[in-house]
């Protein structure tokens, strides 16, 4: 048998467990790695940038075509004196044709766009089937009729 040794007692206490200090350091590098992001920084992407002296007189006078900004379709029929008048977003169309020839074109840049129809309350329900059928016939899956508030 060993006789105890003061040392041996002193160095015991000071003896420093490494384990938890590892596991501490583990889960802290994965708290890190988790919580960082890895975006790619933007002027790491190639991009295609005109010159701003020939492209902003150009960009100037041609504006973006108004069916490629928009998030809603929203086709208005307006009953004036007895006759039936169109808007699309907002603008003006003269025949039932032109609404079918700008849905088209809305449809060829986001077919997804739904389609909300909003007759005045005089208006004959011919004309908003008329318009329902031509906005399925072109596609749109999402065509939908606008209600009033009670």
């Amino acid at each position: 048998m060993r006789r105890p040794s003061v040392y041996t007692d002193r160095r015991s206490a000071l003896d420093v467990k490494m384990t938890p200090m590892i596991d501490v350091v583990f889960l802290l590098l994965i708290f890190f790695v988790w919580t960082s992001s890895f975006h790619v920084v933007e002027f790491a992407l190639q991009s295609n940038v005109s010159d701003a002296t020939t492209g902003a007189a150009a960009n100037a006078a041609t504006p973006p075509p108004a069916e490629l900004d928009f998030h809603d379709v929203v086709v208005r029929i307006e009953w004036v004196d007895g006759r039936p008048g169109w808007r699309l977003n907002d603008e003006r169309l003269a025949a039932l044709d032109d609404v079918q020839q700008r849905l088209r074109r809305i449809f060829q840049a986001n077919a997804a766009a739904p389609v909300i129809i909003h007759p005045d309350p005089d208006t004959p329900l011919g004309h908003v089937i008329a318009v329902y059928d031509i906005s399925r016939l072109i596609g749109f899956e999402e065509v939908n009729l606008a209600a009033e508030d009670a």
